[in-house]
Protein backbone atom coordinates (compact mmCIF):
# COMPACT_ATOMS: atom_id res chain seq x y z
CA UNK A 1 0.00 0.00 0.00
CA UNK A 2 1.96 3.30 -1.50
CA UNK A 3 1.44 6.09 1.28
CA UNK A 4 -1.62 8.45 -0.90
CA UNK A 5 -3.49 5.57 -0.02
CA UNK A 6 -2.98 5.22 3.45
CA UNK A 7 -3.48 9.27 3.90
CA UNK A 8 -6.53 8.56 1.98
CA UNK A 9 -7.60 5.64 4.19
CA UNK A 10 -6.46 8.02 7.68
CA UNK A 11 -8.63 10.85 5.90
CA UNK A 12 -11.66 9.17 5.31
CA UNK A 13 -11.79 7.79 9.38
CA UNK A 14 -11.34 11.21 10.41
CA UNK A 15 -14.00 12.27 8.75
CA UNK A 16 -16.40 9.10 9.25
CA UNK A 17 -15.75 10.60 13.28
CA UNK A 18 -16.68 13.52 12.22
CA UNK A 19 -19.65 12.97 10.59
CA UNK A 20 -20.53 10.60 13.87
CA UNK A 21 -19.58 13.31 16.02
CA UNK A 22 -21.51 15.94 14.46
CA UNK A 23 -24.31 13.25 13.89
CA UNK A 24 -24.58 12.30 18.10
CA UNK A 25 -24.97 16.33 18.40
CA UNK A 26 -27.67 16.34 15.97
CA UNK A 27 -29.61 13.79 17.42
CA UNK A 28 -29.51 14.91 20.81
CA UNK A 29 -30.60 18.23 19.11
CA UNK A 30 -33.57 16.60 17.49
CA UNK A 31 -34.48 15.00 20.97
CA UNK A 32 -34.85 18.42 22.48
CA UNK A 33 -37.15 19.71 19.72
CA UNK A 34 -38.99 16.82 20.33
CA UNK A 35 -39.42 16.92 23.64
CA UNK A 36 -40.24 21.00 23.13
CA UNK A 37 -42.68 20.69 20.12
CA UNK A 38 -44.60 18.07 22.12
CA UNK A 39 -44.25 20.67 25.48
CA UNK A 40 -45.39 23.40 23.14
CA UNK A 41 -48.27 21.47 21.69
CA UNK A 42 -49.73 20.74 25.09
CA UNK A 43 -49.69 24.08 25.83
CA UNK A 44 -51.69 25.16 23.44
CA UNK A 45 -54.25 22.61 23.73
CA UNK A 46 -54.27 23.43 27.82
CA UNK A 47 -53.65 27.18 28.09
CA UNK A 48 -56.45 28.72 29.42
CA UNK A 49 -56.97 32.43 31.26
CA UNK A 50 -57.63 35.83 30.31
CA UNK A 51 -55.09 35.81 27.16
CA UNK A 52 -55.84 32.36 25.96
CA UNK A 53 -56.07 33.68 22.37
CA UNK A 54 -52.94 35.25 22.31
CA UNK A 55 -50.84 32.50 23.83
CA UNK A 56 -53.21 29.51 22.01
CA UNK A 57 -52.17 31.30 18.66
CA UNK A 58 -48.45 32.06 19.72
CA UNK A 59 -48.09 28.47 20.48
CA UNK A 60 -49.56 26.78 18.04
CA UNK A 61 -47.06 29.27 15.65
CA UNK A 62 -44.41 27.89 17.52
CA UNK A 63 -45.24 24.24 17.73
CA UNK A 64 -45.24 24.15 13.71
CA UNK A 65 -41.97 26.29 13.61
CA UNK A 66 -40.31 23.64 15.71
CA UNK A 67 -41.69 20.41 13.57
CA UNK A 68 -40.40 22.18 10.81
CA UNK A 69 -36.99 22.46 12.51
CA UNK A 70 -36.87 19.14 13.20
CA UNK A 71 -37.86 17.54 10.29
CA UNK A 72 -34.84 19.44 9.02
CA UNK A 73 -32.92 18.24 11.84
CA UNK A 74 -33.84 14.55 10.96
CA UNK A 75 -33.16 15.15 7.24
CA UNK A 76 -29.26 16.71 7.92
CA UNK A 77 -28.96 13.63 10.25
CA UNK A 78 -29.50 11.38 7.12
CA UNK A 79 -27.33 13.60 5.04
CA UNK A 80 -24.42 12.93 7.05
CA UNK A 81 -24.63 8.94 7.00
CA UNK A 82 -26.64 8.23 10.36
CA UNK A 83 -29.25 7.27 11.37
CA UNK A 84 -31.84 10.40 13.13
CA UNK A 85 -33.47 9.41 15.96
CA UNK A 86 -37.06 8.28 15.67
CA UNK A 87 -38.89 6.71 18.90
CA UNK A 88 -40.12 8.67 22.17
CA UNK A 89 -37.73 6.64 24.32
CA UNK A 90 -35.02 7.65 22.40
CA UNK A 91 -35.86 11.25 22.06
CA UNK A 92 -36.48 10.86 26.31
CA UNK A 93 -33.12 9.26 26.58
CA UNK A 94 -31.38 11.86 24.49
CA UNK A 95 -33.21 14.85 25.69
CA UNK A 96 -31.59 17.14 27.85
CA UNK A 97 -34.87 19.58 28.02
CA UNK A 98 -37.11 18.47 30.98
CA UNK A 99 -40.99 17.70 30.64
CA UNK A 100 -44.00 18.61 32.95
CA UNK A 101 -45.46 15.14 33.75
CA UNK A 102 -49.50 15.84 34.73
CA UNK A 103 -48.61 19.35 34.98
CA UNK A 104 -50.87 21.95 33.59
CA UNK A 105 -48.95 25.55 34.92
CA UNK A 106 -50.51 29.00 34.56
CA UNK A 107 -50.70 30.92 31.05
CA UNK A 108 -47.64 32.89 31.83
CA UNK A 109 -46.01 29.80 33.48
CA UNK A 110 -46.46 28.09 30.64
CA UNK A 111 -44.79 30.96 28.30
CA UNK A 112 -42.09 31.28 31.12
CA UNK A 113 -41.25 27.56 30.87
CA UNK A 114 -41.42 27.62 27.18
CA UNK A 115 -39.31 30.75 27.31
CA UNK A 116 -36.40 28.90 29.46
CA UNK A 117 -36.14 25.95 26.91
CA UNK A 118 -35.71 27.73 23.99
CA UNK A 119 -33.01 29.99 25.78
CA UNK A 120 -31.45 26.23 27.18
CA UNK A 121 -31.04 25.35 23.07
CA UNK A 122 -30.00 28.70 22.13
CA UNK A 123 -27.28 28.09 24.78
CA UNK A 124 -26.25 24.88 23.85
CA UNK A 125 -26.30 25.64 19.85
CA UNK A 126 -23.70 28.51 20.48
CA UNK A 127 -21.54 26.77 23.14
CA UNK A 128 -21.76 23.55 20.18
CA UNK A 129 -20.63 26.42 17.32
CA UNK A 130 -18.18 28.41 19.16
CA UNK A 131 -16.19 24.92 20.43
CA UNK A 132 -16.87 22.01 18.42
CA UNK A 133 -13.68 21.04 16.20
CA UNK A 134 -15.85 19.23 14.05
CA UNK A 135 -18.69 21.41 13.35
CA UNK A 136 -16.22 23.71 11.86
CA UNK A 137 -14.98 21.28 9.20
CA UNK A 138 -18.59 21.34 8.20
CA UNK A 139 -19.78 24.39 6.76
CA UNK A 140 -23.04 23.49 5.97
CA UNK A 141 -24.25 21.92 9.05
CA UNK A 142 -22.61 24.81 11.11
CA UNK A 143 -24.51 27.19 8.61
CA UNK A 144 -27.74 25.35 9.34
CA UNK A 145 -27.57 25.25 13.15
CA UNK A 146 -26.68 29.09 12.84
CA UNK A 147 -30.00 29.40 11.27
CA UNK A 148 -31.79 26.78 13.88
CA UNK A 149 -29.96 28.77 16.87
CA UNK A 150 -31.81 31.94 14.97
CA UNK A 151 -35.09 30.65 15.32
CA UNK A 152 -34.87 29.51 18.78
CA UNK A 153 -33.72 33.42 19.00
CA UNK A 154 -36.65 34.68 17.82
CA UNK A 155 -39.47 32.49 19.29
CA UNK A 156 -37.94 33.19 22.86
CA UNK A 157 -37.30 36.84 22.01
CA UNK A 158 -41.44 36.94 21.57
CA UNK A 159 -41.84 34.81 24.82
CA UNK A 160 -39.52 37.30 26.41
CA UNK A 161 -41.49 40.29 24.61
CA UNK A 162 -44.85 39.08 26.12
CA UNK A 163 -43.66 37.99 29.61
CA UNK A 164 -41.86 41.60 29.76
CA UNK A 165 -45.22 42.69 29.11
CA UNK A 166 -47.13 40.61 32.00
CA UNK A 167 -44.39 41.44 34.09
CA UNK A 168 -44.69 45.14 34.19
CA UNK A 169 -48.51 44.74 34.25
CA UNK A 170 -47.89 42.27 37.49
CA UNK A 171 -45.26 44.90 39.20
CA UNK A 172 -47.59 47.77 38.55
CA UNK A 173 -50.14 45.85 40.60
CA UNK A 174 -48.17 43.92 43.37
CA UNK A 175 -44.88 46.10 43.58
CA UNK A 176 -42.33 43.32 43.02
CA UNK A 177 -40.87 41.00 40.11
CA UNK A 178 -43.93 38.41 39.32
CA UNK A 179 -40.98 35.67 38.72
CA UNK A 180 -40.46 35.74 42.40
CA UNK A 181 -37.70 34.12 43.28
CA UNK A 182 -37.29 31.21 40.47
CA UNK A 183 -34.09 30.82 39.17
CA UNK A 184 -33.58 29.94 35.48
CA UNK A 185 -31.47 27.17 34.63
CA UNK A 186 -29.65 26.63 31.83
CA UNK A 187 -27.56 23.70 30.68
CA UNK A 188 -23.59 23.92 29.28
CA UNK A 189 -24.76 20.82 26.82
Amino acid sequence: MNQRMIQAARDDIRQDSKRLEISQFLNSLLADEYLLSTKTKSYHWNVTGPHFYELHRLFGDQYAQIDQLIDQIGERVRALGAKALGTMTEFLRCARLQERLGVYPSEWTMADDLYDDHEVLVHSLRGALAGNESLHCDISTSDFLTGVMQQHEKMAWILRSILGKRFAEMAGRAGDHPSGDRDRKVSND
